[in-house]
């Protein structure tokens, strides 16, 4: 055992390199659903690693890092019920407030599946079809809570990785006005996100507020947004106004038609809120928009549900919703149904 151990110390230069890879990864195309996969794997890694540097009580620290995970795993329901329910206090009735709450609900009887499946597992009820079924249950709950939480740890973890401070242009994303003219709190923290950008690159770059006007607004939000940033300060002839989008999308293909009109060095950076800047990298990289994302920060109430509407958001493009459909029948549906068949 203690061999075993120390061949794994001697692979620490590998460990190294997956890190290596991820920062790389990340840096090159932060854009892409692998790398959350590949994140996952180095974080299983770098546990099993400092696991091994306890020599003979390896297994032991093994063991307290599984149960650890376990005990916070079961504790995410309730923490996800008790967010949709501030939510609902806070910001009001609607689907989108309840996210976190239906979440919640959705791992707690998963978790209650499995915990019905492993007691009946070890009675007479073993080979009875409800055993089979809470363990279906309980798998499928598995399955999308380990996409759900390898997508929430990369948004995490992007957000830490290194960029350039010295941009030429700044695109900031807009959102709903309050009374359809002021900038809401989440939109002011996106701008200050913008102004600090700014200002590393020596007010040099040009900021690009996006966004259109709705029909219960009283201006566009970029015209809102250039108001804010006139009041900070910021040169109006350093401001590029685009308002005519109306989605995310539009936003960034709009945007870039405005930066390829112009001359020079086009070093651009996407500055939304933290939660957002996953999808629009992956929107920026179809457009074939070369820029670094940029977040900034939310209430923490608001951040889970607003991370379930961005998963929505993804995984039901096309290509992902068919990749996890695929994974879905070979990684549940397939072993269960040999169990069946056994």
């Amino acid at each position: 055992m203690a061999e075993l151990y120390e061949n794994v110390r001697e692979l620490l230069p590998f460990l190294g390199a997956m890190w290596a890879v991820l920062i790389l990864l990340c840096i090159v195309r932060p854009q892409r659903m692998f790398n959350s996969f590949w994140l996952l794997m180095t974080l299983a890694a770098t546990a099993v690693t400092i696991a091994a540097m306890f020599g003979d009580e390896a297994p032991t620290v093994l063991i307290i890092m599984v149960c650890l995970a376990a005990l916070v795993l079961l504790l995410v329901p309730g923490l996800l019920i008790w967010n949709g329910v501030v939510m609902l206090r806070r910001e009001g009735r609607s689907l989108a407030n309840i996210l976190s709450l239906l979440l919640g609900l959705f791992v707690g009887a998963g978790e209650v599946a499995l915990a019905v499946y492993v007691l009946l597992s070890m009675s007479a009820w073993a080979d009875h079809p409800v055993s089979l079924l809470m363990l279906f249950v309980g798998a499928t709950v598995f399955y999308f809570s380990v996409l759900i939480l390898t997508f929430v740890i990369y948004m995490l973890f992007i957000q830490l990785v290194p960029h350039l401070f010295r941009f030429d242009y700044i695109i900031i994303h807009g959102c709903g006005l309050i009374d359809g003219e002021k900038v809401s709190k989440l939109l002011s923290n996106r701008v200050d996100k913008a102004i600090k950008l700014y200002q590393r690159s020596r007010g040099r770059a040009y900021l690009l507020p996006s966004g259109g006007q709705g029909g219960d607004e009283k201006l566009s939000e970029a015209q809102a947004m250039k108001n804010y940033l006139l009041e900070k300060g910021i040169p109006e002839d350093r401001i590029i106004l685009e308002d005519k989008s109306a989605t995310t999308e539009e936003n960034l293909r709009f945007s870039k038609r405005i930066i390829d009109s112009r001359e020079g060095r086009k070093r651009i950076a996407l500055v939304t809120s933290n939660y957002h800047v996953y999808r629009c990298l992956l929107l920026a990289r179809q457009l074939k928009i070369r820029c670094a994302g940029v977040g900034a920060k939310v209430a923490w109430y608001y951040w889970p549900s607003a991370v379930i509407r961005e998963f929505a958001a993804v995984f039901s493009r096309p290509k992902y919703l068919i990749l996890t459909g695929i994974g879905y029948l070979v990684l549940v549906c397939l072993p269960i149904l040999g169990m069946i068949w056994s």
